[in-house]
């Protein structure tokens, strides 16, 4: 969150994420519309994330790693979030039972 708002860049380099980008810009025309896909070490696929675009993924091999380039330095006191199954987004994620940190469990839900 502002003041440090951060843009990424998202590239897995070992294993398999299902990947997620969440737009929750209020004045953006895809406000609440999610984008995803399958990064991989073998796809090499990369995923630019902007400013205000919220992140998650799942993993989906065992030994999976993500390589971030951040436009800023990480500041953890400003990270902030929305549970990752609220149903305000219905995004479709593959696992539907998954192992999620304790952080993640606690986020609130979305209030618009």
């Amino acid at each position: 969150t502002a003041p440090h708002a951060e843009a990424k860049l998202v590239r897995c380099v070992a294993g398999a994420v299902h990947d997620v980008a969440l737009d929750l810009r209020p004045d953006s025309p895809t406000f609440k519309q999610s984008f995803s896909a399958e990064l991989s070490a073998t796809n090499g696929v990369a995923l630019f994330i902007p400013e205000g675009i919220a992140h998650g993924f799942q993993t989906l091999m065992d030994d999976t790693t993500l390589f971030y380039q951040m436009s800023v330095s990480y500041v953890p006191e400003s990270v902030s979030g929305v549970r990752w199954n609220d149903p305000a987004f219905n995004i479709k994620w593959p696992i539907a039972d998954p192992i999620v940190c304790s952080r993640d469990s606690a986020s609130p839900d979305f209030i618009a």
